[in-house]
């Protein structure tokens, strides 16, 4: 059973310098990649999250030889024509990505494979992935018609498809960019809203070809992919956190080193600047394979925003720790357009509302979103992460600015995404 954690910071403010955990999204797909790819592929700065540990152990079982040695990753393949049938389930923890990216790797092997995840995945809505898929001629089989895990693939030959995308989704573009480089033909997944585009940066690094233009991707098939290295910079949505505690925790002044800050992903930043946050933001590579740079925040007077439209993809994981921020800016935010919230590890409207009503907030949800009032006083309160990290680590926060205690409980959800997390915040106490 899982245990509460008593979160105890009154009166802190929060000073120095942190290297925020790798990317999750990027550390999935390293190893993706690196295993589909012929010859050894190293990855530096892995995230050593349960999510992406979940991942290496997949393939593992698909027979492809990966060594861990601290955050440096080591994948040995003779490519994806090598790879065994597995002797036993798939089991893909709590990881919506390395679920749905799989299905659209595994489609177009000559395997049959089964996977399955936690209490949470089986919730989780599979068809959006699952229906582009059986478009190419995938044989995917699960429960409500491939809804929900477990899900049984028996992979065949693919065929091109040309998709438009309903949402904007890296997970199901990214499924299906992964099938098309098996597919026979050129596969085109067409965008409305750009969606985080790691997969399309990363298949180049490998020495894949496809072409990006306005929202448009082709991907030619049959393809080779050849082992290389993959730098992976910190998660900008690990870093989020850090940066509202900067922001709303007094006297606070916080530095955070090589985070990631692809355009894909950096709408939390275009907000803090509506904001009017003391900020600072050092692009260090902007040529690299995904961008880097050194951000620094300190304690700043917040003005209320309306977040909505285009930006959404790029901030939709960062979205309970802006309600957080919300709640100590002046006026009334305005979050809507986010429906995708609710097929997220919980429904994340419903769990940042509830839990932050707990303490105090003057918060509303919407049926796309919520609407937050402030600036509010908070107080101490029993909070429930409901086994989802981003809410966890949002409580954890709050906790740093409330009159009195934080009881959470299974704060240890918080080491999906970062397993260092309560060491960083002492870190700067």
């Amino acid at each position: 059973m899982a245990q509460s954690k008593l979160l105890d910071y009154q009166n802190v403010s929060l000073k120095g310098t942190i290297q925020v955990p790798g990317d999750k999204s990027i550390s999935h797909r390293s190893i993706m990649f690196g295993a589909i790819a012929k010859g050894k592929t190293t990855v530096s700065g892995f995230l050593l999250g349960e999510d992406c540990l979940s991942t290496i152990e997949c393939f593992r079982k698909l027979g492809v030889e990966i060594d861990v040695d601290g955050t440096n990753v080591t994948i040995n393949s003779t490519g994806i024509d090598a790879w065994e049938e597995p002797k036993e389930v798939l089991y893909t923890g709590n990881s919506g990505t390395t679920t749905r990216l799989m299905l659209g790797i595994l489609a177009g092997t000559n395997l049959h494979t089964v996977m399955t995840g936690d209490a949470s995945i089986g919730k989780r809505p599979m068809r959006r992935v699952a229906d582009p898929l059986r478009l190419m001629g995938a044989n995917i089989s699960g429960r409500a018609n491939g809804q929900f895990t477990p899900l049984a693939i028996q992979g065949t030959q693919l065929k091109a498809i040309d998709y438009s995308m309903p949402v904007a989704s890296a997970q199901v573009k990214s499924a299906i960019l992964f099938a098309g480089i098996r597919a026979e033909g050129t596969t085109t997944v067409r965008e409305n809203e750009v969606s985080r585009d790691h997969t399309e940066r990363m298949l180049k690094q490998f020495g894949g070809k496809l072409t990006v233009e306005n929202g448009v991707i082709t991907i030619d098939g049959g393809q080779q992919l050849n082992g290389t290295h993959v730098d992976v910079p910190g998660d900008i949505s690990s870093a989020a956190f850090f940066l509202v505690a900067g922001a709303i925790v007094p006297n606070s002044e916080i530095t955070l080193k090589n985070v990631g800050v692809n355009p894909t992903r950096s709408g939390i930043l275009e907000v803090f600047e509506k904001m009017g946050a003391k900020m600072t933001v050092e692009v260090e590579d902007q040529h690299a394979a995904e961008p880097t740079a050194t951000i620094k925040i300190r304690t700043s007077q917040l003005e209320a925003t309306t977040i909505e439209g285009d930006i959404i993809p790029r901030l939709i994981d960062e979205i309970p720790i802006l309600a957080l921020l919300a709640t100590q800016a002046n006026g009334k935010t305005v979050i809507r357009n986010a429906e995708e919230l609710k097929v997220k590890e919980t429904d994340r409207i419903e769990a940042v509302v509830t839990e932050l009503k707990k303490l105090g907030a003057n918060i509303e949800a919407t049926d796309d979103g919520m609407i937050i009032e402030g600036p509010t006083k908070l107080h101490g309160a029993h909070l429930n992460s409901y086994g989802d990290h981003r809410i966890g680590m949002m409580a954890a926060v709050a906790a740093l600015i409330t009159d009195s205690s934080i009881e959470l409980d299974d704060a240890e959800c918080i080491a999906v995404s970062y397993p260092t997390f309560f060491n960083d915040v002492s870190e700067l106490i």
